[in-house]
């Protein structure tokens, strides 16, 4: 999910224009035009660019964050701060990755701000616009994500040992395979076999019922290889502010709160596991 502002470069922007696409099922989230959850919005990552064809500024976005957004009257003044990391990217690239990110007919030829649901660095990695820097900490294999594969990062013990059995029960009902990475050995060190488990599997569900950190960065590693991550918690407290605007399963680790956990996930992993993007 990403905010795109079109046309107000200099940091204003009329209220009737604020919200004025909002994908469908993100209503929620953002609040309505008139009342928008100004909080949410700037935790949101942001391409923000002038309009195609204005000759009176340079066709370039940038990608960042606001930092500030607050009404004056009829309008609304925000903040950008670029991410110092993405130089400026060409407004026509933009233009040929539109699909991608969810950006349509008319988005790029009208100032206003809209929210996508399409994960913005995502996108920008696959196409190509931004370099990944090298890594020094592990390696990645390279190759594809194998079709059928599913990755759980999820806490170890006892407690969680009926919702391993639910998942591994959900993917074989859907005909796929599906591991932890302590199913795994095939390196001495462990978070190689993490990584590489990760950039093996089309969809990683992350369990993070009770803020496991090991989990939250396995999160990290499956969004930054561009793989569709699932959320799921048994608390709504344990997932923390930079993860709040994915939509993620609340499950009861109980024999009923598992087959709900089922009847969540299973047509959710079909469409993910059909598609064929990665």
């Amino acid at each position: 999910m990403y905010n795109l502002i079109v046309g107000a470069v200099a940091g204003t922007l009329g209220s009737e224009r604020l919200l004025e696409v909002v994908e469908d099922g993100l209503e929620d989230f953002v609040g309505p035009r008139d009342a928008p959850n100004i909080g949410r919005l700037m935790a949101l990552p942001t391409l923000l660019m002038p309009e195609i064809g204005d000759s009176s500024s340079v066709q370039s976005a940038q990608v960042g964050k606001v930092v500030g957004l607050y009404r004056t009257g009829r309008d609304y003044q925000f903040h950008f701060i670029g991410d110092a990391a993405i130089p400026p990217i060409p407004s026509d690239r933009i233009k040929a990755a539109a699909r991608a990110l969810h950006i349509g007919e008319w988005d790029l030829t009208r100032t206003r701000w809209s929210v996508k649901s399409s994960d913005l660095y995502q996108v920008l990695i696959a196409e190509g616009l931004v370099v990944v820097p090298s890594l020094t900490v592990f390696g990645i294999p390279v190759s594809r994500p194998e079709p059928d594969r599913i990755a759980v990062m999820m806490p170890f013990g006892a407690a969680f040992n009926a919702v391993w059995d639910a998942l591994r029960a959900i993917a074989v009902e859907g005909g796929w395979t599906c591991q932890r990475a302590d199913d795994i050995w095939e390196d001495s060190v462990v978070v190689n076999d993490v990584v590489r488990l990760i950039a093996r599997s089309k969809v990683v569900i992350c369990d993070l019922t009770n803020r496991n950190a090991n989990v939250f960065y396995e999160a990290g590693m499956a969004h930054a290889l561009g793989r569709d991550v699932i959320l799921i918690t048994q608390a709504e407290q344990d997932v923390p502010f930079d993860l709040a605007h994915y939509r993620y399963v609340k499950y009861l680790g109980n024999s009923e709160g598992l087959a709900q956990l089922r009847v969540a996930l299973l047509p959710r992993l079909r469409s993910l596991m059909s598609n064929d993007h990665a």
